[in-house]
């Protein structure tokens, strides 16, 4: 039963969003912010039972679509969504009570994406517009409401709303150092569905589903390369203003693993052997600079 549960919301790619919160927290203790527990647990176990529901909700669909078998019966499988829904929604609810409509607006933003990336009359995932997405909902929004909620009130935004006025005012110099910290959370989540997408590319076209590489064709696997290379350049660009510690720049030697396996990607593109070299890079990518973040606090 749990097997196959785990199976249904495919736990093991729940590294994406996991290893993003574990960047922030890094973030967050380099940068000596008193962390709220109580809200960033909240954070969390709505982010992570969210992240399953979305899973289990592309695989409900895909095995109807596809006819291909699902790990319990429909209407099982579907009773689990409504239920991780409810406890992911509720979650998020009780963030948004305990801070503001900021949080409420984006958990809202996640919330509506993430169903409507399997369901609906037009998918995000038939579209040219999952690897931004997805980039964008993991690389961007995850670290933006955890730092958000930790950050003093004001840090990157103020919106405020009532029947006479909406006011809304942006500190550029705070957002800009959330977009550069978002760079490699972005680029190498946008790699694991670019790659995936590569991959299934024969299969999606029989199933009129039209993704980024359908449309760019070959210079898809440039784009692949070249989404690595922007992590490292700012991780650079990040060392040298200051938003992250001089000892980052160690991460310039996992360049070679990480090109190693662009290579390989690049001369065979399988789902069953070669996609999982977008697995290793984004773990290579993503534990190296949290673990430095890490070590940046310790030596300083």
């Amino acid at each position: 039963m749990i097997k196959r549960f785990l199976d249904y919301v495919e736990i093991r790619t729940k590294i994406t969003s996991t290893f993003t919160f574990l960047l922030t927290i890094a973030f967050l203790f380099y940068k000596k912010q008193a962390i709220n527990w109580k809200l960033t647990l909240i954070f969390f176990a709505a982010m992570f039972i969210f992240d399953l529901t979305t899973t289990a909700i592309n695989n409900y669909i895909d095995t109807k679509n596809n006819h291909q078998i699902l790990q319990f019966k429909r209407k099982t499988a579907l009773t689990m969504i409504y239920i991780m829904f409810g406890i992911s929604a509720s979650l998020g609810l009780y963030l948004a009570y305990r801070t503001d409509i900021v949080i409420l607006m984006a958990g809202g933003i996640c919330f509506l994406c993430g169903v409507f990336y399997t369901y609906g009359p037009v998918p995000i995932s038939r579209q040219p517009l999952g690897e931004v997405l997805s980039g964008m909902f993991y690389g961007l929004l995850i670290p933006f409401i955890l730092l958000y909620i930790n950050m003093p009130s004001g840090t990157y935004l103020t919106f405020q709303i009532d029947f006479k006025t909406i006011a809304f005012e942006l500190h550029v110099m705070p957002m800009i150092t959330l977009l550069l910290l978002s760079i490699v959370p972005f680029c190498v989540t946008a790699n694991i569905m670019l790659a995936n997408n590569i991959c299934d590319l024969e299969k999606d076209i029989t199933v009129k589903r039209h993704t980024l590489p359908y449309y760019i064709g070959k210079n898809a696997l440039y784009l692949f390369a070249g989404l690595y290379y922007i992590c490292y350049g700012a991780v650079v660009i990040m060392v040298i203003l200051g938003v992250l510690p001089p000892i980052s720049l160690v991460f310039l030697v996992t360049l070679i693993p990480v090109q190693k396996n662009i290579n390989a990607f690049i001369k065979k593109q399988d789902k069953a052997t070669t996609f999982i070299l977008a697995i290793k890079n984004f773990i290579i990518i993503m534990g190296s600079n949290a673990i430095l973040i890490f070590l940046g606090i310790w030596i300083g």
